[in-house]
Formats: C-alpha cells, sequence, structure tokens
C-alpha cells in the first residue's frame, strides 16, 4: 500500500521554478547504508555520509514530492528549493521514527504522519463491510488530513497537491476496498471455472486440478509489477515442488499480444501451468472474480472451493505461511 500511495504522490509533483537551494542533513541512527538517494522522476541525487556518520548537501530542486531511499528503505519527501530542512531517524523503527525540523518540517511531518496513519490502511477500509461504510471510512480518512492541512505556515503549493492527491486516494482505495469485499464474499463457495489454452498444447479445466491446491497468477507479458513478482513466484513454485499444490499462471494478454505471450513463457522458460484467458480483462473467470487491476492471485482448495479470491503476492511472506499451514 505504501508503494501505491507513493506512486500517486510522485504522479502529482509539480513543475516550478525557484532561485536557491535546498539545505538537506540527515543524521541516521543505525543506518543501512552510507548513502541516502533522493529522486523523482526526473531527478537523483545522491548523499554520502560523512565520516560522522552525517548526511548534508544542497541542490536545486522544483517543488514536488521525491522518494528517499536508504537502500533498505523509503519515505517520501516534499521539497523546494529555500528549505533547510534536518531529519532525523532510527533505521530499525523506519516508520515510526523519522521526523523533521527547520524550513520544510510541518509539510515533512505530515507526510511522515500519513505514512503511519495510512499503515494498515487497505485492511481497514477493506473491513468496512459495504459501500456506505467504505464512503464513510474514506470521508473520515479526507476530514482528518485536510484538518491538518488547514495550517496556515503549511506551503500553498503543498495544500493544493495533498488535497488532489486525497481525492486521487480516496477513488483508488474505494476499488480496491469494494474488490476485498467482493472476494471476501466468495470465501468458501465454489470456485467459478475455466478452460483455457495452455502453452504446451491443448485445453487446461480448473476441474483438471480437483484434489489439489491451486494458486492462481492473473497477470500480463505488458504488466511491470506482475513481472516484478515472476522470481518470487519461481522461488515459491521450487519450495512447494511436488506438495499438493498446482501454480497456474493465467495470462490476460489481448489477442494482438498472443505472439508476445508465447514467446515471453518459452524464452523465460515460465514454470508450473501457463495458459491464456480467451478473451483478456472480459473473460469469464476474470469477470466472476471481479479482477479489475494485475497481477492479482487466487487459492482454490483441493474440492475447487475458494480459500482467497484476492491472496497475498508470491513476494509477501504470509504467503508461504499460509502455505505451510494447508500443505503439512
Amino acid at each position: 500500500m505504501k508503494k501505491i500511495l507513493l506512486l500517486l504522490l510522485l504522479a502529482a509533483t509539480g513543475t516550478y521554478a525557484q532561485a536557491d537551494k535546498v539545505k538537506f542533513t540527515a543524521k541516521i541512527q543505525n543506518r543501512n547504508s552510507d548513502t541516502l538517494v533522493i529522486r523523482s522522476r526526473a531527478f537523483t541525487k545522491n548523499i554520502i555520509a560523512d565520516k560522522k556518520g552525517v548526511f548534508t548537501d544542497s541542490f536545486e530542486a522544483q517543488p514536488g514530492i521525491y522518494q528517499l531511499f536508504d537502500g533498505t528503505e523509503y519515505a517520501t519527501l516534499y521539497l523546494k528549493n529555500g528549505y533547510d530542512l534536518s531529519m532525523t531517524m532510527d533505521a530499525k523503527k523506519f516508520d515510526e521514527t523519522i521526523a523533521f525540523k527547520g524550513a520544510g518540517s510541518k509539510e515533512n511531518n505530515f507526510l511522515a504522519q500519513k505514512t503511519i496513519g495510512d499503515e494498515n490502511i487497505l485492511a481497514e477500509v477493506g473491513a468496512a463491510g459495504d459501500e456506505a461504510a467504505v464512503d464513510k471510512y474514506l470521508a473520515a480518512r479526507t476530514a482528518k488530513y485536510e484538518a491538518a492541512l488547514n495550517d496556515k505556515d503549511i506551503d500553498a503549493n503543498f495544500k493544493s497537491m495533498m488535497g488532489q492527491q486525497l481525492k486521487g486516494e480516496a477513488e483508488q482505495l474505494k476499488g480496491m476496498a469494494l474488490q476485498s469485499i467482493q472476494a471476501n464474499k466468495m470465501k468458501g463457495q465454489q470456485s467459478p471455472t475455466f478452460a483455457y489454452e495452455n502453452f504446451k498444447g491443448g485445453t487446461t479445466k480448473l476441474e483438471d486440478f480437483k484434489g489439489k491446491y491451486v494458486y492462481i497468477d492473473v497477470w500480463a507479458t505488458w504488466c511491470g509489477p506482475c513481472r516484478q513478482e515472476i522470481p518470487f513466484l519461481q522461488k515459491v513454485e521450487e519450495k512447494y515442488h511436488g506438495k499438493n499444490i498446482e501454480f497456474v499462471s493465467l495470462s490476460i494478454d489481448t489477442k494482438k499480444d498472443y505472439e508476445k505471450w508465447k514467446k515471453m513463457v518459452g524464452d523465460k522458460k515460465l514454470g508450473g501451468v501457463q495458459i491464456i484467458a480467451d478473451n483478456d480483462w472480459k473473460s469469464a473467470f476474470t469477470q466472476a472474480y471481479g479482477v479489475n487491476s494485475i497481477p492479482r492471485f487466487i487459492l482454490i482448495d483441493p474440492q475447487g472451493k475458494v480459500v482467497e479470491a484476492d491472496a497475498k503476492r508470491p513476494s509477501d511472506p504470509a504467503l508461504q505461511e499460509q502455505l505451510d499451514k494447508l500443505l503439512k
């Protein structure tokens, strides 16, 4: 969730010009690296720790949202020329301890506190129960942050940008919450089925895996986050090889990308069962599961009933914890 909200913030970055520079200093306990990277879509700045372990530099920066990366974790910053920003943090408790002083501290403390406040946001909004409850929850969230922004000393551009950001987040969070609510309703129900073309030839049906757990990865060749999950999926497949589970990768590539799908599966030597849907996003199986974003993962039990309609990703350690219990 933190990554999703950060991407939305980066997309909202302004493009204004100013004189002066940003002065940035950071003192980090238990640091993960001797280098801090501050970056946006069009900017990258590496800051090296001095002999005392202090990071300090000055540079020009257009007003907007930046990502700070310490080699392991990341945070969001709002920077503009003229800021004199001092950051402190304990890297062992990254989000919980990050704090700012100096010119620009109010904006950046707002972002730090928002990160903590949104730590469990997806689970919380998804547990709202129905659309009306989701709307009420999100309205309260927006009101809380708008109240915090109602400070005369906070940068006007930051206020405007965050106002737009909050609206965008609310829309995306609502979509995710409604998907989660729908997915929860499917738990324990008989899964919708499919009969799709197999990369190795012929047609594969969900019923072919009766008696086994089935972990389905809904993906597409054009999907960057999907491709990022592939190495993790391969490790999970290797760990549970020979266990009572089948790993199925269901491509929703369009007909025009059919050859691209076949080439990628072959070139990358993708494992598991590789199949392709008959009508991309509009295929009956994906519509039955309400798939409106990918990657999406689905877990089905040996009787063909839904265990998780929106399962954990291969990169999430919680998936293996769940599979260890199911396959013991």
